[in-house]
């Protein structure tokens, strides 16, 4: 049966036999024959080119197959090296050849050109190989350049004319061909005489394409006049268009998350430098499948892959992807598509496993369908199914941190990707808010859709909002900072990034002036212990050698700050330097993000924020994250409904007042949801250390391999109580009892998934005061000077110094205090 990894067309590269060996033509094939080497190697490899065919899907002929067999029973002999080619060579392409000089030219074959839209076609590498060389035999083409340039970060904020790819371009770049050094195969070649080797190609196109495909061993190898390429005139047969009919729990439209695969392994071995080839290796593709993609770097390169690279069957084909250009905006560097009612993919015929859902609070599903063949169209149904639904409850999920430019996005053919884009995340992901910030890379071209309201796409279920993230401007070495709710977006008196302050407390007074709220993003980096502890909360002293939540342990203390960023770098990062602030009496709320595509570019909100609104608007949500009327999840584990003797979250300014020894009663109410059982996947991430992504996920709270999980309750940063919860996704009332001595702040968490914000208990009217901490935050004040005074602008460094000495003083006092 004909399937779309099954097509036999292969492209052979044929080497012609060196002087010494003899040539006569093949039946049925123009190429010629090659005699005098050793026939049990070339058939041993053949045999293996036959079973690497199958283990990809484009298995030979079956008479093909079973006259390889037989020959394997025969005596070895020169008839045998014939019938090897025999049976290959009429599937050949081209032909090429090494001379002993190890230059390679290439000529065209009987093969006929016809490839498979959206489909992978394979096709044979006959090798005659007269220098012997073992060095890998690289495919290229100017047709199978990226289609896109990766952002560069750049700090002139601006694309490099150099990498722009211009319309032209864009429609010849219209092929994807690897190499095939999987099992049972090698990546390089063996040396032999003549040996049989795949390249896999694959083509978002459809119609008549003509391509140039040449081949090398290496810089230098190419034979001149260009006789290692050749111009092929493909014949690209059309897909199949999948519609999706997409509904969710009330049967109404809606957009969704799908993830289709083939189930097939591919291998690039193309030796490049890995800018073309971005995909997942198993292991992430595996978490994306489980709805959650590893991402374990903490700042983003993908520009040094390995050169082999494993390659699974996903569609449409991710490395092909251009968000301004396809139908729909698919991101290359994701393995999920958005659709919603009625739109579609493009499938070959053949059968595929989609893994579909909507965000965490939906539960991700599985269905395989079959792709006909011989049809125009076909409709599948997916329905979705929520385990959980938060906005019902008047607990509405945001991620205040997104970027439509820089890290895993490009920044040619366009600076980044436009609000209709980012949109679409937002809905697939089942956000109620999605801030979308722009930064350094593309800060001239994504600042125009800046207008201090919410986005024309906005409606009654999701909100769209440009803000700013200040990082890649002068301040970025001391902490990136999350300006939300601005009415200006550009400093005072500036028209150049390079001419905004160097440190972060000018910038966070220009924000507050105008009303906005101000955050510190991805806290954690820097905050890292200088000596290793596995204490939490500790007192060892912060390395402040990175672009988190640094300068605020200085900033907090000049009544700048409104919220500090978890849920997307290491807990107890984050946390240690939180909780010391607030047990130096400040009111700092928490608030969650992803900072995506940079810390991970799985998707937006795999940590979010949730808060309670009587409706969803966006200066309410503002004025929730101010009072701290919320809490931080990865979407899979909720705290909802905490009151300390009844009062609630947020009311009263979350302040409590009481007398000393008073009983405290503290309501929550707790749910969550795990698998049964604890899987592969689970285990893995289960077990990796709390400075190893994913930093957030509810597989970090199971007990054991339990369903399981801790809900403690915290005063002044430690655990005082636990109650274990079935995370079954039902809800649990619980209730704790706690006699306070002293002024502490109060709060709730299932760690490293949810946290609630806190409630300040005020006993006999004093402050909160933990000295140790005010210690530690005074060391921390030096700590960050140390490591950031070298980067301040000279102008500018007398202020900052008094800055910093008005913390000292700050934090001095407290240690002063009875």
């Amino acid at each position: 049966m004909k399937r779309h990894y099954s097509i036999l067309l292969f492209l052979t590269v044929c080497v012609t036999a060196a002087a010494q060996h003899h040539h006569e033509a093949a039946p049925g094939s123009s190429l010629p024959l090659t005699q005098n080497i050793e026939p049990q190697p070339l058939l041993a490899q053949a045999l293996r080119v036959s079973e690497a065919l199958s283990f990809i899907g484009s298995a030979l002929p079956a008479s093909a197959i079973e006259q390889l067999q037989a020959l394997s029973k025969r005596a070895l002999d020169q008839e045998t090296i014939k019938k090897v080619q025999q049976i290959l060579d009429p599937y050949c392409l081209a032909m090429v050849e090494i001379n002993p000089e190890s230059r390679v030219k290439v000529v065209q074959g009987p093969a006929a050109p016809v490839l498979m839209q959206e489909g992978w076609t394979s096709f044979l590498l006959k090798v005659n190989n007269q220098a012997n060389i073992t060095a890998a035999l690289v495919a290229e083409s100017p047709n199978a350049l990226p289609v896109i340039h990766r952002s560069t970060g750049s700090t002139a904020h601006v694309m490099k004319p150099e990498n722009a790819i211009s319309p032209g371009e864009l429609d010849n770049r219209f092929l994807e061909m690897y190499m095939y050094g999987g099992r049972p195969l090698r990546p390089n070649l063996s040396g032999l005489g003549l040996e049989y080797a795949v390249v896999q190609i694959s083509t978002r196109a459809k119609g008549k394409r003509e391509a140039k495909l040449g081949f090398n061993v290496g810089q230098g190898s190419q034979d001149i006049g260009f006789r290692n390429t050749i111009d092929i005139l493909f014949d690209i047969q059309p897909a199949v268009k999948v519609v999706f009919d997409v509904k969710d729990e009330k049967n109404a439209s809606t957009m969704a998350s799908f993830i289709i695969t083939d189930g097939i392994e591919r291998f690039a071995n193309n030796g490049d430098n890995g800018e073309t080839n971005y995909f997942p290796d198993d292991y992430r593709l595996a978490l994306a499948m489980a709805r959650h993609w590893e991402e374990p770097r903490q700042a983003k390169s993908t520009h040094n892959l390995p050169v082999e690279k494993k390659l699974n069957g996903i569609y449409p084909l991710p490395s092909r992807r251009l968000a301004g250009r396809d139908t729909y905006p698919d991101f290359f560097f994701q393995p999920q598509v958005y659709r919603t009612d009625g739109e579609y993919v493009y499938l070959p015929p053949g059968k595929y496993h989609v893994t579909y859902g909507k965000g965490p609070e939906y539960k991700p599903q599985q269905k395989e369908i079959t792709v006909p063949e011989n049809v125009e169209s076909i409709t599948v149904p997916f329905k979705l199914e929520r385990w959980i639904h938060m906005a019902a409850l008047g607990w509405y999920s945001a991620d205040h941190h997104i970027h439509a430019a820089g890290c895993s996005h490009y920044e040619s053919p366009e600076e980044g990707v436009l609000p209709e884009h980012m949109w679409r995340q937002v809905q697939g992901e089942d956000l109620n808010l999605g801030s979308n910030l722009a930064w350094g890379p593309s800060w001239y071209y994504q600042k125009k859709f800046f207008t201090g309201k919410d986005h024309p796409l906005s409606d009654t279920r999701s909100i769209l909002r440009y803000d700013i993230e200040v990082s890649g401007f002068p301040s970025s070495h001391a902490g990136h900072i999350v300006l939300l709710n601005l009415k200006e977006d550009d400093y005072p008196n500036t028209t150049l990034v390079e001419q905004w302050p160097s440190w972060t407390l000018p910038v966070l007074k220009w924000a507050r002036s105008q009303g906005g709220l101000t955050g510190y993003a991805h806290s954690g980096w820097g905050l890292s212990p200088m000596e290793p502890t596995r204490d939490f909360p500790n007192y060892v002293i912060p390395k402040m050698d990175g672009i988190g939540a640094n300068e605020y342990v200085v900033t907090v203390t000049h009544d700048v700050m409104d919220f500090y960023s978890a849920g997307d770098t290491p807990a107890p990062a984050e946390l240690n330097m939180w909780y010391h602030t607030l047990n130096c009496g400040f009111r700092t709320r928490i608030s969650g993000e992803t900072d995506f595509p940079c810390i991970s570019d799985d998707r937006v909100g795999r940590a979010r924020i949730y808060a309670k609104l009587d409706q969803l608007t966006f200066a309410g949500y503002m004025d929730a994250i101010k009072k701290g009327k919320s809490y931080v999840s990865d979407g899979f584990s909720h705290l909802i409904d905490f009151t300390i003797n009844k009062q609630g979250l947020g009311d009263n300014n979350s302040e409590l007042k009481v007398k000393a020894n008073a009983q405290l009663t503290i309501d929550v109410k707790a749910t969550g949801l795990l698998t049964e059982k604890q899987d592969e996947i689970g285990a893995i991430i289960a077990a990796r250390n709390a400075y190893q992504s994913p930093y957030w996920h509810i597989e970090r709270a199971r007990v054991g391999t339990s369903r399981k999980i801790p809900v403690e309750l915290l005063v002044n940063g430690y655990p005082v109580e636990k109650k274990e919860i079935e995370a079954d996704g039902k809800w649990t009332n619980l209730k704790f009892n706690y006699t306070i001595t002293k002024s502490s702040w109060v709060a709730v968490r299932i760690y490293q998934s949810s946290h609630t914000n806190p409630i300040f208990v005020i006993v006999d009217g004093k402050p909160i005061l933990e000295k140790k901490s005010a210690e530690w935050c005074r060391k921390a004040v030096d700590q960050c000077w140390k490591m950031k005074n070298g980067a301040f602008k000279p102008g500018e460094l007398e202020e900052a110094r008094q800055g910093y000495d008005h913390a000292r003083k700050v934090y001095d006092e407290m240690l002063l205090q009875n």
